[in-house]
């Protein structure tokens, strides 16, 4: 198993490596496709040189990995569920403040670097909704948001203005996979 670390390059569309030992430049042998984090993020991740058989070798030994990847998957699950009644229940305000908020979570800073089509399709909305929402955010005072970069102003006004969604997603990452 080989660690590397490396970070989004905004310019290129691709993440640049370093061997997290040897802080040595390195490129993946396989094409790594395009990556769907957050721009200008650090990233870390694990190349396996045995790929998906190693994983399910250590899945399959009942260890800590198993354990990890199905509190996880657990999480994961609550999420989704809980968004789709979040989608079908909420107004897209709310949804864009649980969406947000829960991407802050993940995040050292309070910034994202995201654009209106890819919350759009995050959403699975329109991007003009995104729009209009992200403008009523923002005439609030609680995000600042020019040319896909949203700086977030007033996170507790986000908090209070989100519906319960997030805190129950937030409740169950917090229980299945402390910090």
């Amino acid at each position: 198993m080989i660690i590397r670390t490396g970070s989004f390059c905004k310019a290129c569309d691709l993440t640049h490596w370093r061997d997290a030992r040897t802080r040595k430049k390195q490129v993946p042998r396989a094409n790594p496709g395009r990556c769907n984090r957050f721009g200008g993020t650090p990233l870390i991740r694990v190349f396996l040189l045995d790929g998906a058989r190693v994983i399910k070798h250590e899945f399959e030994q009942g260890g800590p990995l198993q354990h990890l990847l199905l509190l996880y998957t657990q999480a994961l699950i609550a999420q989704m569920a809980q968004t789709a009644v979040c989608n079908r229940h909420h107004s897209l305000d709310k949804q864009l403040c649980r969406w947000l908020l829960l991407s802050l979570d993940r995040l050292r800073s309070g910034e994202l670097t995201m654009t209106q089509e890819l919350i759009a399709n995050m959403l699975g909305v329109r991007r003009q909704g995104v729009a209009e929402a992200a403008g009523n955010l923002q005439k609030a005072g609680l995000i600042d948001y020019h040319r896909g970069h949203i700086s977030v102003l007033d996170r507790p006004g986000l908090e209070t203005r989100v519906c319960e969604c997030y805190a129950v997603v937030k409740r169950e990452y917090d229980r299945l996979l402390p910090a």
